[in-house]
């Protein structure tokens, strides 16, 4: 999971002034608007008394909240490549390991809100006793703590590293989550962590599309809300796969690399920076706001209110 902070590797390299403050301009003023977009959400999912007593509202402000953060911090590294700063190991292991976390809250918490989906449909009499407010809290506790430890394990893998031989603690590149790892072990452990919390991801969500549909089929089952959990559970999906696009940057990268310059590979990068770190952590909030039939009247009179 922790591709997505690898933007800022080399971002700036053979650019000049000018056009290292054009791309940061461009990329930056789609952040912006992704704020908004997000920060409304979080405003929203916490006025109102009924999305604050509803587990899936609850979960959602848990994904929204992961992935602002995570948006938040992917853009200061990205502007701090572009302005050349290095900083220091424990500076940039700080935010690369708090970027970590933020990243992997956000699979788990779609488990979580496709299980819930699961059991409205195939449990209907029982979802008010099994999804309740205190359980979903109970599960959103679970995920940052499983998250955490998994940032721990981390953090003791780069004990091993020999700091002690550097001649500086502060960085010669910049900071960037392929930079803080110091050794085979921890790159092998991301490797091994990503594969496995995505196939387990994958593999809840599919299983609960096919309960769904299974569901479905049955007389007692409430079509509708079968077929609006059905489409739910293929967003959720979709939402997966764009966590799992941020994997596929590098080695994408990579054979770009082999057929253009330097300057167009750049300037690839930065497209990329967007379309599959930055632009997947805002369309959580938006395309459920717009579906939601609770949320999209709310969402719609903030956007044109502060718009305006």
């Amino acid at each position: 999971m922790s591709y997505a902070t690898q933007s800022q590797i080399n971002i700036t390299v053979g650019l000049g002034f000018s056009e290292r403050v054009m791309l940061s301009t461009l990329a930056s003023l789609p952040c912006c608007i992704f704020f908004f977009i997000n920060g409304t959400m979080l405003f929203i999912l916490r006025s109102k008394l009924v999305f604050r007593e509803t587990s899936r509202y609850v979960l959602l402000y848990n994904l929204t909240f992961a992935d602002t953060v995570q948006m938040a911090l992917s853009q200061v590294l990205y502007l701090l490549s572009v302005s050349k700063v290095m900083l220091t190991y424990p500076v940039c292991g700080f935010l690369v390991m708090l970027a970590n976390l933020t990243n992997e809250v956000s699979p788990l918490t779609l488990v979580v809100m496709s299980l819930e989906r699961y059991v409205a449909v195939c449990y209907p009499l029982r979802h008010a006793t099994i999804i309740t407010i205190r359980n979903t809290e109970v599960a959103i506790i679970m995920i940052w703590a499983f998250c955490s430890l998994n940032v721990l394990t981390r953090v003791l893998l780069l004990l091993d590293f020999p700091f002690e031989d550097l001649q500086s603690l502060k960085m010669t590149y910049f900071c960037n989550t392929l930079v803080m790892f110091l050794g085979p072990v921890s790159d092998l452990y991301d490797k091994a962590y990503t594969v496995f919390l995505f196939v387990s991801a994958g593999a809840a969500v599919i299983c609960s599309y096919i309960g769904v549909i299974a569901a479905a089929r049955s007389a007692s089952t409430d079509k509708t809300s079968a077929r609006k959990a059905r489409k739910t559970l293929l967003l959720h999906l979709v939402q997966l796969c764009l966590s799992l696009s941020s994997t596929i940057h590098n080695p994408v990268l990579l054979v770009f690399s082999r057929i253009v310059t330097r300057i167009v590979l750049v300037r690839i990068q930065n497209v990329f920076y967007l379309l599959i770190i930055i632009l997947p952590r805002c369309l959580s909030a938006l395309i459920y706001g717009l579906r939601d039939q609770t949320i999209r009247p709310v969402l719609m009179y903030y956007l044109c209110y502060l718009c305006h």
